[in-house]
């Protein structure tokens, strides 16, 4: 005789195993991503030769500011930009996703909404380990200057501190049409860059209104190891990177279970 599981209410799944995930699904989001040849591009020209242009060629590039140069700064400040480029853009991929109906198709495997968010941050973060890591391979050789131990602490502090952007671009890709979530993402990260102090120093009101921003905590951050800040600054930077990474996260799976409950 066979027996009815009654226990689970009409309309619900079983719990299965770590929410769904496979390594198959995380391999193949690997190697979607890195056959986008114009993401990669984008991720990981563009900072460099944003660096180039901008902390090699100046008559001020040898000075020193904090524990390093004008060069280390510029390099860390490209570093987190292309990090954030990159994170960005792997997470707003899901854009694409929800045009072809993929987003609805997952609906109906086992995988859960945050499982999936954690995955395609996950391959966001791949792409932004590698636009970190030709920023500072470039700045190495161009004549960036700090101390060991602040190679180390900005290069993961840069690459960890844009998880916030992977969420950033999940939740934009869950929240414009596929069409114009790049258009819209691109010149949106460049004025959060500004606004929030990344690309130039900030005085008076502007430098206050520039702590909302989630690229002044990452910033503040990432060039914590030579420029030592405040420790209240610190302690700030690291409130504003963490709630806006929850804010994001939170958002992207509320409208990923909107978006596929349709």
């Amino acid at each position: 005789m066979t027996t009815l599981d009654t226990s689970r209410r009409p309309g619900t799944r079983p719990a299965v195993p770590a929410g769904g995930f496979r390594l198959a699904f995380l391999a193949m989001e690997l190697r979607r991503l890195l056959r986008n040849r114009r993401t990669l591009i984008f991720a990981l020209v563009m900072p460099p030769v944003f660096f180039v242009i901008f902390g090699t060629t100046s008559d001020y590039r040898h000075e020193s500011f904090g524990a390093g140069n004008v060069t280390g700064y510029v390099m860390v400040s490209m570093a987190v930009y292309g990090a954030m480029l990159a994170t960005t853009s792997g997470g707003a991929m899901v854009a694409v996703e929800r045009a072809v109906g993929w987003s609805r198709q997952l609906r109906l495997t086992p995988l859960r909404p945050p499982v999936y968010i954690a995955v395609k941050i996950a391959v966001a973060m791949v792409l932004g380990l590698l636009s970190v890591t030709v920023v500072f391979v470039l700045g190495a050789v161009m004549g960036a200057r700090m101390p060991a131990s602040a190679w180390l602490g900005c290069f993961l502090i840069a690459w960890l501190g844009s998880l916030v952007f992977a969420a950033f671009g999940l939740f934009m890709g869950y929240l414009l049409p596929s069409e114009n979530v790049m258009q819209v993402l691109g010149p949106a990260l460049a004025l959060l860059s500004f606004a929030g102090g990344l690309f130039l120093q900030l005085h008076g009101w502007f430098d206050t209104v520039s702590k909302v921003f989630p690229t002044n905590g990452l910033a503040v951050l990432a060039r914590a190891p030579f420029a030592e800040p405040s420790g209240g600054a610190v302690v700030l930077a690291i409130v504003n990177v963490v709630g806006w990474a929850a804010v994001f996260t939170i958002g992207s799976a509320v409208l990923f279970r909107r978006d596929t409950a349709r």
